[in-house]
């Protein structure tokens, strides 16, 4: 059987995988599909889809074409050929909706991982900085180095945005979290954190302070452009968390 329905857990990347490969099984993952689902609607094997997710392949235009649309994106996206691009380049969808979230709307676009992008004050001026955050017990909590600009959030009232942009249909959503932020430094708690962790921060090594942001207001909005596809949860971003 060749289903693989997403899981949180995500499984690490063959050696052999290609960029292709990975993004394609990311996005499937992402949208909650087997491979069954997405084959039929790339109208292809699912043997062939899991060689192209696990396997260096160069498939022909056409399928990536159909991939593309199978995915709810597009094949600049699968390719990495926006990978170094800023965000939201598209125009303007037809006739946007823009709708209010409310806490538990955003409780569920937060997931239980992503990342965010934490505002804090930093010698006297407003920063902001990419994270690698974690949701456990409504707890948002990111691991970063004692001293660093994300560190400078503990002790203050801190506010993490997070959002999702969904460059084929030129809408998305954002959700703002305002709380106060602490160090983490009881054994028990700090090792909760660990184990819930996705992933350790993108950005690499020599980050073990956790702090925890504690919410007091959820807010957000959504932009959704009428007849396009309903975004998944959680956030993706082209950042490295700190």
């Amino acid at each position: 059987m060749t289903t693989d329905r997403a899981t949180g857990s995500g499984a690490e990347p063959a050696r052999d995988r290609s960029d292709l490969g990975r993004r394609a099984a990311l996005r499937r993952q992402q949208l909650g599909l087997t491979r069954e689902e997405v084959a039929s609607r790339a109208a292809a094997s699912p043997g062939y889809l899991q060689y192209v997710e696990e396997h260096g392949a160069e498939p022909s235009i056409g399928f990536l074409l159909r991939l593309a649309g199978a995915l709810d994106t597009t094949v600049a996206e699968l390719t990495g050929g926006t990978a170094d691009l800023p965000p939201g380049l598209g125009k303007a969808g037809a006739h946007p909706e823009v709708l209010a979230l409310g806490p538990d709307e955003c409780r569920e676009l937060l997931a239980t991982h992503g990342v965010g992008r934490v505002a804090v004050t930093l010698d006297e001026a407003p920063a902001v900085f990419p994270v690698n955050y974690t949701v456990v017990d409504d707890v948002i909590a990111y691991r970063t180095q004692a001293g660093s600009g994300p560190a400078a959030a503990a002790g203050h009232e801190v506010a993490l945005e997070v959002d999702r942009i969904d460059e084929a249909f030129s809408q998305g959503w954002s959700v703002l979290a305002v709380g106060p932020a602490e160090v983490v430094t009881g054994f028990y708690a700090s090792r909760k954190f660990e184990e819930q962790a996705y992933s350790a921060p993108w950005v690499g090594g020599g980050r073990y302070q956790w702090i925890a942001i504690r919410p007091t207001r959820l807010s957000g909005r959504r932009i959704r452009v009428p007849g396009a596809p309903t975004q998944p949860t959680g956030s993706t971003d082209h950042g490295a968390g700190a």
